[in-house]
């Protein structure tokens, strides 16, 4: 019936992948971003599960939580009755899969509930507090070690594909305690530090935000890919409601014109400013996707003169949306 999961490449594809690999006895696992899917990059047959990416041409069963992918069915004038699989507005694609098979009463292992709920607060960014946040919880490792530099992209995938397996059959605080997964945290930790010296150097605020309320991490001026995490900005300015990371989309190792951009909200915001949404400025710039915490997406250009005045036009029009929302 089915033999491959494409699923997406964070911790919320790697629970949704350990979901479906349980009900459906599968070990092609492979990885994707959602621009994969759009431009056609990864093939996709009546015998694929498809988790936490855009809908495809093809695909045997679908499940999915972002916004942006249900209004592009919409234009797309597919229907979602038509397709096999689940979408709901949820904070994780793995809420959606855990229910949809729920429902579909299947007995799941225990371990998958507490598994999901942590997966909902990292993928949503839900925090109440930054103590919160840097707490050291199994799923936060988890995700640590998913976010850990590694030499090749096959040795990630391969790293990923091994974390499902892991996922699927115990509970968190069993998996973290796996020498392999143990070492990338480590890993990740030093990298952590390099990130928040890498930060303070190319981050500002924009010269008419005037309330300093968008903190922009520009990371274009490097020629190779910087190991940063963009959400370590909230530890350096706390009372920024939201901070935003640019950098240039690589290829194989080699640097394009492309901008990939990234967005997430401060936790005071996600308590305080109820009326921002991260999701809906992407989706209105039509570059991208994402819930109302978190978003990203990708700006195409054919030049470096063409990419430098698409990022100045990106940062006004992303400023402007954002002051729209109050």
């Amino acid at each position: 019936m089915y033999d491959r999961i494409i699923t997406h490449n964070d911790m919320d594809g790697v629970v949704s992948a350990a979901i479906c690999s349980y009900v459906f006895p599968i070990t092609d696992i492979r990885f994707a971003g959602p621009n994969g899917i759009i431009r056609g990059q990864v093939s996709t047959t009546e015998h694929d599960i498809v988790c936490d990416l855009p809908y495809p041409t093809l695909c045997g069963m679908w499940f999915d939580h972002h916004e942006g992918n249900l209004q592009d069915l919409l234009y797309r004038n597919i229907s979602i009755e038509d397709i096999k699989g689940r979408f709901a507005a949820k904070d994780s694609c793995s809420t959606v899969v855990y229910e949809y098979f729920v429902a579909e009463g299947w007995s799941l292992p225990a371990h998958f509930e507490q598994t999901v709920a942590e997966t909902d607060i990292i993928d949503s960014f839900r925090y109440h507090s930054l103590e919160e946040w840097r707490k050291e919880t199994p799923g936060k490792l988890t995700d640590y070690s998913i976010k850990a530099t590694t030499s090749t992209p096959r040795e990630q995938h391969h790293y990923m594909r091994q974390l499902v397996t892991w996922v699927r059959d115990h509970p968190l605080d069993t998996v973290v305690n796996i020498p392999e997964v143990g070492e990338r945290v480590k890993r990740y930790k030093g990298e952590e530090e390099k990130a928040l010296r890498l930060i303070t150097e190319d981050s500002f605020f924009l010269p008419y935000d005037r309330h300093r309320e968008l903190v922009v991490v520009d990371l274009t001026k490097h020629s190779r890919r910087p190991t940063i995490m963009k959400n370590l900005a909230h530890l350096l300015y706390p009372k920024a409601k939201a901070v935003l990371e640019i950098h240039n989309v690589f290829d194989r190792g080699v640097k394009t014109t492309n901008l990939r951009v990234a967005m997430s909200l401060g936790i005071r915001a996600q308590q305080a400013d109820k009326e921002k949404d991260l999701g809906e400025i992407m989706r209105t710039l039509n570059i991208g996707d994402g819930h109302r915490g978190a978003a990203s997406g990708v700006v195409y250009t054919r030049s470096k003169a063409e990419m430098v005045k698409a990022k100045e036009q990106l940062f006004e029009r992303i400023y402007e949306l954002w002051t729209s929302q109050d």
